[in-house]
Order: structure tokens, then C-alpha cells, then sequence
């Protein structure tokens, strides 16, 4: 290994469950609001990971929020990142879920046959 590889693989401090596509999660983070911490919870489907298991990897979790679709892209080594919590999975046949983008709440659900 040269001095690179050496100092990512250094860098790589997450504790997190194994994600995958298709999971139902819960991601909790902490918001700083002026001098106060609070902390927020994110609940949805995780459409990617990208850079597998790297010092830049990242996952994007989407969910319809008020009738809007949302997607937060979340890096594992995030320091605000508190936990992530898996409340479901589900069999896909597909690395990226970006298809779900053009789907409805309801449709989206039926498509990929989540399962708690």
C-alpha cells in the first residue's frame, strides 16, 4: 500500500450498519441552531451508496415529505451523522433507485415491496 491508500484507510472512522438499496431507514442527525444542538430524525429509502466503503463515501436516503420528494445525501463519515436506524428492507434488482424519482409515494412502495 503507498502513503495514500495508508492515510484513507486511516480516515475511515464509521460504525454504521451495513446499508444497502432498497432499505427503509431512519438516519439521525444532530442540528446546531445558533448556540443550541438538537437532534433530527430523516426517515426514507435509500436509493445509492456511492464509493463503497472509502473515506469519501456517502449515501443518498429520499422520501416524500408533504407531498414533495426530498433526498439527502448523507457521507459516512459525517460528524453530525448520530445513527442510523434500518426499519425495513427489500429486494431489488438495481444498484441506483433512481427510478423511484418518477414514481408516486404509493407506486414507489408497490414497485420495490418493502417488508419490515
Amino acid at each position: 500500500m503507498n502513503k495514500l491508500q495508508q492515510f484513507t484507510a486511516a480516515q475511515v472512522t464509521h460504525t454504521l450498519p451495513d446499508l444497502k438499496p432498497g432499505m427503509r431507514v431512519r438516519v439521525s442527525e444532530k442540528i446546531k441552531e445558533k448556540d443550541k444542538e438538537r437532534k433530527q430524525a430523516f426517515t426514507g429509502i435509500i436509493i445509492a451508496i456511492k464509493h463503497g466503503k472509502s473515506a469519501g463515501a456517502a449515501f443518498t436516503v429520499r422520501a416524500i415529505v408533504d407531498g414533495v420528494g426530498v433526498e439527502k445525501v448523507y457521507p459516512f463519515n459525517c460528524p453530525s451523522l448520530m445513527g442510523v436506524e434500518i426499519l425495513g428492507t427489500s429486494e431489488v434488482r438495481r444498484a441506483k433507485l433512481y427510478f423511484l424519482r418518477k414514481l408516486s409515494k404509493k407506486k414507489s412502495r408497490e414497485k420495490i415491496g418493502t417488508t419490515a
